[in-house]
């Protein structure tokens, strides 16, 4: 098999994956469609020597936060949405999972993009603080700090978040572990 064939062998069988990791760190889907991109565009490029070294996955995850941080820096005025537009249900079992996911999602948000990209990694992508430490080109006790001020941030605003919502929201600190 040769190598453009392996290439796009990876990225059928992780792009979803990768998808959801770009839509953390950026927020939006149109942001995170262009960092799957120019990831991947720069994954091929060094294919060849990605694979050559093991496994692509550190690669990726690496240029992914670079890249995001690299566009964080440039593009430091954006437009940024003022609220969302949420459907509520009917009250049945399913209705409070998505709104939830939307609150998770917001406060994310908040995070700085450091804490945020610790916080995806160690907690979505389920890295250890070595392997984030390598993704994010710091040292452990970097990854340690940023994942415990990042989670006492989600903590503080998941709390804030569900107290305005009140009973309806289901959104508790305990139910979901953080």
């Amino acid at each position: 098999m040769g190598d453009r064939d392996e290439f796009t062998e990876y990225v059928s069988g992780n792009a979803h994956r990768l998808k959801r990791v770009c839509y953390l760190l950026t927020g939006n889907d149109a942001d995170a469609q262009d960092l799957l991109q120019t990831a991947l565009a720069k994954l091929y490029l060094r294919w060849p020597r990605v694979t050559a070294l093991g496994s692509p996955d550190a690669y990726v995850r690496r240029v992914l936060v670079t890249t995001h941080r690299s566009n964080l820096r440039r593009h430091w005025r954006r437009e940024v949405p003022t609220a969302v537009a949420v459907e509520t249900g009917d009250g049945g079992s399913g209705t409070y999972r998505a709104d939830d996911r939307l609150v998770l999602q917001a406060a994310l948000m908040q995070l700085s993009s450091r804490q945020r990209a610790v916080v995806v990694l160690r907690y979505y992508t389920d890295l250890s603080e070595q392997d984030t430490a390598v993704a994010l080109n710091c040292s452990t006790g970097t990854v340690k700090t940023l994942a415990s001020r990042g989670l006492a941030r989600l903590r503080m605003l998941l709390t804030t978040t569900a107290g305005e919502f009140g009973e309806k929201s289901g959104f508790q600190e305990e139910s979901h572990g953080i």
